[in-house]
């Protein structure tokens, strides 16, 4: 006898529920893996990666999702991790090495797919559209893994500047390049690169005029319009980036590079419950950080990449890259700028593959080329040695190269009050080594600079103030009183 339709509901519906309880669980498990990653010294989104490639060989229906369906989630996911990553830089953080950022994030980007394509049809053999296609999703740095494996971990100086925005420039660059390729058809060797050299200028300069326009825009909704409810205004921001990335890709733009820019443009902005927008935001960074590695390892196949012998290729291909093709590139691109040796040397080596070239594996498991598995398994090695081999040895090479990296510790509890009015003349700082008030007590300050210090932070413990009390690099101060340029320049040293 067959069941009816009110037992077939509960099925469905019991079905529906495992289904949420698994997912839910494996969510969680996800998240507290960053832990384990922290103990284990590897980078986090190589467990999810390598979790989600050996779940589905196990259990292959895991992996029956289309690639169409997964490259669009990660797209997604991805837009989430630029537009947080470009509101944490800002543009005055940006602004100081952005003609490095655009020289390693275009120019070495370009390069880099270049030699990767000469290097794959000299030393490989492969055909020159495969080279192509392979050195160009080979050649972006990836702004998940690299600002997973940063963590709280602050880099001082412009090496983590430069290192950050070069991970969200060239994405963009990586990703038109592809689809610049892709669109000239099937035609070979530099005739491909000449026939789709309009496609790949037309979308930075859309994606360019589209992001900026679309941060001032944001920027307005944030400032000007009143919502009922404090947290419907991070799912308004949400939702106006996600439009800023539909806009400038029906534009024929790089939605990647739109997003990136205007939150770069949102990133040093006062607005109403900014440092609320900002937390949402740098926890869905987080959630497209599970999702872009979790999905991609879905579609991976350990099995055919032994079988293949694809790894071998990839590992020689991994080698080459991080220990020839990027530091001469960027090392040589790099000796124009104002560095230490040891900060070049940083950059060079912490530039880390992930979500983004094996996306851009994906156009090509898509494009009906022959072998194009095996193009997608090498693709994969590589980025496995780079998240695993590089990614875990980041902070060793950090202290090799004296580049100073702070871990900045949590803290659960904050201490506010509530306006209806913006704050005028009250700001925050942090004090920085050499500056005026370092060193310095309360009263002089208030004597002698005209500035108020109301609050005073000390690695993670408030002050009781006294007029005796003495400043030192490090603290967090909220500052009443004096002009904002010179009150920055007191516990900054730096003015705009």
């Amino acid at each position: 006898m067959e069941d009816g339709p009110l037992e077939r509901g509960e099925v469905a519906v019991t079905e529906f529920a495992l289904y949420v309880a698994v997912l839910g669980s494996v969510a969680v498990l996800a998240v507290l893996s960053n832990r384990l990653a922290d103990r284990l010294r590897v980078p986090a989104p190589a467990l999810f990666l390598f979790a989600a490639a050996i779940a589905s060989d196990v259990y292959p229906k895991l992996s029956e999702l289309s690639l169409h369906t997964v490259r669009h989630l990660v797209e997604i996911a991805l837009v989430l991790v630029l537009f947080s990553g470009g509101m944490n830089m800002g543009w005055r953080r940006l602004r100081p090495s952005l003609g490095p950022v655009a020289l390693v994030g275009v120019v070495g980007t370009l390069l880099t797919a270049g030699v990767l394509a000469l290097t794959l049809r000299w030393v490989f053999g492969f055909d020159w559209l495969a080279a192509l296609l392979v050195g160009t999703a080979l050649s972006p740095t990836d702004p998940a893994a690299v600002f997973s494996v940063l963590g709280r971990r602050t880099v001082v100086g412009r090496s983590g500047t430069i290192l950050e925005g070069e991970s969200g420039a060239n994405d963009p660059v990586g990703i038109a390049l592809m689809v610049s390729l892709l669109a000239a058809g099937t035609a070979g060797g530099w005739s491909a690169v000449s026939a789709g050299a309009g496609e790949f200028a037309l979308q930075l300069v859309v994606g360019t005029a589209v992001g900026l326009a679309g941060g001032w825009l944001i920027l307005l909704l944030m400032r000007r319009v009143a919502l009922p409810d404090e947290s419907l205004y991070p799912l308004q921001v949400l939702f106006a980036a996600a439009a800023v990335y539909g806009a400038a890709t029906l534009a024929r733009g790089s939605g990647f590079l739109a997003v990136f820019l205007a939150g770069i443009v949102v990133g040093d902005a006062q607005a109403p419950f900014k440092r609320e927008i900002q937390r949402f935001h740098g926890a869905m960074a987080s959630l497209g950080e599970i999702l872009a590695f979790g999905l991609l390892g879905l579609i991976v196949s350990l099995r055919s990449m032994v079988t293949e012998n694809a790894w071998l290729i990839g590992l020689a291909l991994a080698l080459l890259l991080t220990f020839v093709i990027r530091p001469l590139i960027v090392g040589g691109l790099l000796t124009a700028v104002r560095l230490r040796w040891g900060e070049r040397v940083f950059i060079v080596w912490s530039g880390l593959k992930g979500a983004v070239p094996i996306l851009l594996g994906t156009f090509i498991l898509t494009a009906d080329l022959e072998q194009d598995l095996r193009l997608f398994d090498i693709i994969f090695a590589v980025v496995a040695f780079s998240i695993v081999v590089q990614g875990g040895l980041v902070p060793l090479v950090a202290r090799w190269c004296r580049v100073p990296m702070r871990t900045t510790p949590l803290q659960p509890w904050a201490v506010g009050i509530r306006l209806q009015g913006e704050p005028v003349g009250l700001r925050h700082y942090t004090i920085a080594a050499g500056a005026p008030a370092d060193g310095r007590p309360l009263f002089e300050l208030s004597r002698d600079e005209g500035v108020w210090v109301s609050l005073v932070a000390r690695e993670g413990d408030q002050l009781q103030l006294g007029r005796e009390t003495v400043l030192r690099a490090g603290d967090e101060v909220l500052v009443a009183g004096g002009e904002q340029p010179a009150a920055k320049w007191i516990f900054t040293g730096v003015t705009d």
